[in-house]
């Protein structure tokens, strides 16, 4: 089997089997949350023709992490695919997600191109998007890339981990796939996972330190087979300091090294 084709098996279609760390429940979505998701995507989607930009991070609001100080929980790379036109429209261009997923909480996860609609319908802890649009240059970087499949999954890893440390390559998880791409997208010679890492350091990104007691460490690792700690220093661990990529530190670096604009809120 050829490299372009594997990476586009890993691009799957849209599957109800796929969640950003969340376990898979066996129930059918209520019509009131498929009514909520569908009008958040229209909203995003006007708000993103109305932005004029090629490229966006976009993040959703799918588990409730305010115990943390967070307001997202997981985001994807948008963009406008100009070979694609919405049925009736106007010459108005289809926005595409490209984000990680896991397989239903289990230790394993896939790349995922979607339109809006299906990116928001997760049964969403809160119905609102986070868009961060980036500076014109990455944009034209990420652009061909996004379109790559076999680019797009370069640095991806299938070994998932909820609360990966960001600075190991043992565990990967969806938030740091997507700025690991988006490093090797602005660095040619980031064509790895531990150079990508590089570059995102040389560049002053600074994850999320949650503070995790040994108690809730290890019910989180008993319950979960998508969460671990092993790859985290023991000198972090052991003081209860757990590292990890979150939206929200990806929006507050984008907008402080100047990468991206600051964050728009959509309902």
């Amino acid at each position: 089997m050829n490299r372009r084709w594997s990476a586009a098996l890993l691009l799957a279609a849209f599957t109800t089997l796929a969640h950003a760390g969340r376990t898979c429940e066996p129930k059918p979505p209520e019509a009131r949350n498929i009514e909520r998701a569908m009008v958040l995507a229209e909203h995003a989607a006007r708000a993103l023709d109305a932005s004029g930009a090629q490229v966006v991070v976009l993040a959703r609001a799918g588990q409730d992490l305010g115990e943390y100080g967070l307001r997202y929980s997981h985001l994807g790379l948008a963009y406008r695919d100009g070979n694609r036109w919405r049925e009736g429209g106007q010459g108005r261009a289809v926005w595409r997600v490209v984000h990680k997923l896991n397989q239903c909480g289990t230790a394993h996860a896939a790349v995922y191109r979607q339109g809006l609609g299906e990116f928001f319908l997760d049964d969403l802890h809160e119905y609102q998007a986070g868009v961060v649009v980036l500076r014109p240059d990455v944009q034209a970087r990420l652009l061909p890339l996004l379109n790559d499949n076999a680019r797009l999954t370069q640095l991806h890893s299938p070994r998932y981990n909820m609360v990966a440390y960001p600075w190991s390559q043992r565990y990967q998880q969806s938030n740091q796939w997507a700025i690991e791409t988006l490093a090797m997208a602005m660095d040619p010679a980031a064509a790895t996972r531990q150079r990508a890492q590089a570059w995102l350091q040389l560049h002053g990104y600074q994850p999320t330190t949650l503070r995790l007691s040994p108690f809730k460490r290890l019910g989180a690792r008993v319950t979960a087979a998508n969460v671990a700690f092993d790859d985290h220093p023991d000198e972090k661990r052991f003081r209860d300091r757990i590292e990890t990529v979150t939206v929200d530190s990806v929006f507050t670096w984008l907008g402080r090294t100047g990468l991206g604009n600051p964050v728009q809120v959509i309902r």
